[in-house]
C-alpha cells in the first residue's frame, strides 16, 4: 500500500506533462490551419485586385486599337497629328492610372506617347526589339514584364495591335507599373511575391528580391499561394509561424495557469466548508442585528417626518398669517382716509336729506334730484365697504384665471384717499375687461396696494408728485408697470430689496414687499425694480401670466 502512495505525485506530474504536450500540439495545429485560411484569402483578395488593375489597362489598349484618332496617325503620322495623339494618350493616362501609353508604328518606332512633354519620352525611341512589339503584330495581344530601356523601372508592359484592312499597322502599349501595390503589401508586414512560370519573382514587397528565383520555404514559414488567371503568374504569401508558436505557448501557460487554479481552488474548497458554518451563524447574528437597527431607525424616521411634517404645517399656517397681518396692517393704514371719503358722502346725504325735507312739498323736481344724489353717495360708500371687506378677507390661497380689471380698480380705490392730500397727479391705463390673468383676486389685489401706497409714500414731499400705471400685454403676459417721481431706491436698499427687515420707513418692519414678492411667486407673476437712477424715482414691474383662452 506505501508504494502506490509514494508514486502518486509522480503519476500527477505525468499526467500534468501528458496534458499540457496535447494543448501545445492541438493548439498549434489550430493557430496554424487557421492562418493558411487568413492568408489563403489574403492572396485571393490581392489576386483580385491585381487582376482588376490588369483588366482595366488591358481595356484601355483595346479601345485605343479602334481609336480613328490612333488609326489616322498611323497612316499619315503628320506632326499635328503624332502631337494630338500624344496629347490625348496622357489625357488617358491620367484617368486609367498607367505608367506610360505610347502607339508604334510598323516598324516599332514609337510616334506618339503620354510622355511626349517628359524628359524621359519615348517618342521616337526603336521598341521593334520588344517580344511584347513583336508577339503583338503576330498574335494580337501580348503581355511582358521588364525594365524599361529609358526609365529603367521594372513594369508590366500590355500590348494589343491597331488593325486596318485586316493587316496591322501598328501597337498600342500601355506601361503597368505598381509601386504603390507593392508599398500596399509591404505594409501588411509579410513578405508577397508575384513569380513567373520558373520561379523568377517579378514584383515582390521586397525589392532587394526582384528578379530572384524564389526559394522553397523553411519549416517556419507558412507559404500560402493563388494564380493570376490568363497569366502564367502566381502570388505567393509567405507567413512567418511565429504567431502559431506563440499562440500555442499562450495556449499552454493558460492550461497550466487552468490546472494550478483547479488545484488551489479544490484546496481552498476545503477550506471554505470548514468556515461556512461559522460564517452562516455570524451571518444569522448579524442579520438579526440589523433587522432590529432597521427597525428603531424606521420608527425614529417616522417621527422625525411626523415633526417635520407638523413644523411644516405651522409654518404654512403663520406665513398666511402673517400675509394677512400684512393685509390688516395695510388696511389700516387707508382707514383714515376711507373713513374721510366715507363722512363726506355722509354730510352730503345729511344735507340733502334736510332740504329735501324742507322742499318735499313745494319743489318735487329738487326733491327727486336730492334723492338721486342720495342713491349715488350711498352706492359710492357700498363701494367702498364692499372693497374694504374683500381686502380685508382671507385669502383662500388658490390660483385660477381673474379678470385684472376687478382687483386693479378696487386697489386704485383703497389707495385713493392719498392722492387729495397730497395732491398726486396719477395716471391709469384702460385695462380691458375680458384680460384674465392667473393668480387669486384678494391677494392681487393686496400687492397692488402694497405698490401703490409704496408709490404715495415715495411722493409724499414732492411738489408735483406723480404716479404713473401702466400696462403691457404681449401673447403670454401682462406686464403693470407703477412709476413714481420720488427720491428713489436708495442703492443699498435696492440690492436687498425683498429680504426680510430691509426698509427705509420709520417704524416700518420691511416686510410689505417681501409678502407681495412671495404672493406674486406663487401663482407664477414676478415682480422685480429697475436698478436706482439718480432723479427719475422708483419703478416696479408686476408680469402676471394670462389665463388660457
Amino acid at each position: 500500500m506505501n508504494t502506490p502512495i509514494r508514486l502518486r505525485p509522480g503519476i500527477a506530474a505525468l499526467a500534468v506533462a501528458l496534458c499540457l504536450g496535447g494543448v501545445w500540439h492541438l493548439a498549434g495545429r489550430a493557430a496554424e490551419s487557421g492562418l493558411a485560411q487568413d492568408r489563403q484569402i489574403s492572396a485571393q483578395s490581392r489576386v483580385m485586385a491585381l487582376m482588376a488593375e490588369l483588366d482595366k489597362q488591358r481595356a484601355v489598349t483595346a479601345i485605343l486599337s479602334d481609336d480613328a484618332l490612333i488609326l489616322q496617325g498611323l497612316q499619315r503620322p503628320t506632326p499635328e497629328l503624332t502631337a494630338a495623339m500624344s496629347r490625348k494618350l496622357d489625357r488617358l493616362r491620367a484617368e486609367s492610372g498607367g505608367a506610360v501609353i505610347y502607339v508604334l508604328d510598323r516598324a516599332g518606332k514609337a510616334i506618339a506617347a503620354s510622355n511626349w512633354d517628359e524628359p524621359e519620352s519615348f517618342v521616337g525611341a526603336d521598341y521593334s526589339f520588344r517580344d511584347y512589339f513583336r508577339a503583338a503584330l503576330r498574335d494580337g495581344t501580348a503581355t511582358q514584364f521588364a525594365l524599361g530601356t529609358v526609365s529603367h523601372r521594372p513594369g508590366l508592359y500590355l500590348s494589343h495591335s491597331v488593325v486596318l484592312a485586316g493587316q496591322p499597322v501598328g501597337v498600342v502599349v500601355v506601361k503597368v507599373e505598381f509601386p504603390a501595390i507593392e508599398a500596399s503589401w509591404a505594409r501588411e508586414g509579410e513578405a508577397t511575391h508575384v513569380i513567373d512560370a520558373q520561379g523568377q519573382i517579378l514584383l515582390t514587397s521586397e525589392p532587394d528580391r526582384r528578379f530572384d528565383r524564389m526559394a522553397p520555404a523553411g519549416t517556419n514559414v507558412l507559404e500560402s499561394s493563388a494564380p493570376l488567371p490568363g497569366i502564367d503568374w502566381r502570388l505567393v504569401i509567405q507567413s512567418p509561424l511565429t504567431p502559431v508558436r506563440q499562440i500555442a505557448a499562450l495556449a499552454t501557460a493558460t492550461a497550466a495557469l487552468i490546472l494550478m487554479l483547479v488545484a488551489l481552488s479544490a484546496r481552498a474548497l476545503r477550506r471554505r466548508r470548514r468556515r461556512a458554518a461559522m460564517q452562516a451563524e455570524a451571518e444569522r447574528r448579524y442579520r438579526a442585528d440589523l433587522e432590529q437597527a432597521v427597525t428603531e431607525r424606521t420608527r425614529a424616521l417616522s417621527a422625525e417626518m411626523q415633526e417635520r411634517a407638523a413644523a411644516e404645517a405651522r409654518l404654512r399656517s403663520l406665513q398666511a398669517d402673517l400675509v394677512q397681518a400684512n393685509k390688516l396692517a395695510a388696511l389700516g393704514q387707508i382707514t383714515a382716509g376711507v373713513a374721510h371719503e366715507i363722512n363726506q358722502p355722509l354730510a352730503t346725504i345729511r344735507l340733502l336729506a334736510e332740504n329735501g325735507k324742507a322742499l318735499m312739498a313745494d319743489h318735487p323736481q329738487e326733491t327727486a334730484a336730492n334723492l338721486d344724489t342720495i342713491l349715488r353717495m350711498t352706492d359710492r360708500i357700498g363701494h367702498i365697504t364692499a372693497d374694504l371687506r374683500s381686502f380685508a378677507r382671507k385669502s383662500r390661497g388658490t390660483t385660477m384665471a381673474v379678470a385684472l380689471k376687478d382687483p386693479f380698480e378696487a386697489s386704485v380705490l383703497l389707495t385713493a384717499s392719498r392722492l387729495r392730500p397730497h395732491g398726486v397727479q396719477l395716471t391709469l391705463p384702460d385695462i380691458p375687461a375680458d384680460l384674465r390673468v392667473m393668480g387669486e383676486g384678494v391677494r392681487l389685489e393686496q400687492v397692488l396696494v402694497n405698490l401703490l401706497q409704496n408709490a404715495h409714500e415715495a411722493v409724499a414731499d414732492q411738489p408735483q408728485a406723480e404716479i404713473r400705471v401702466s400696462l403691457a400685454t404681449d401673447a403670454t403676459t401682462a406686464t403693470l408697470t407703477i412709476a413714481d417721481n420720488g427720491p428713489g431706491l436708495p442703492t443699498e436698499v435696492a440690492a436687498a430689496l425683498f429680504t426680510p427687515f430691509q426698509t427705509t420707513k420709520p417704524g416700518g418692519l420691511g416686510l410689505g414687499l417681501v409678502i407681495a414678492h412671495d404672493i406674486a411667486r406663487d401663482f407664477g407673476a414676478r415682480l422685480w425694480a429697475d436698478p436706482p437712477v439718480a432723479g427719475r424715482g422708483a419703478t416696479f414691474h408686476l408680469q402676471l401670466c394670462k389665463a388660457p383662452a
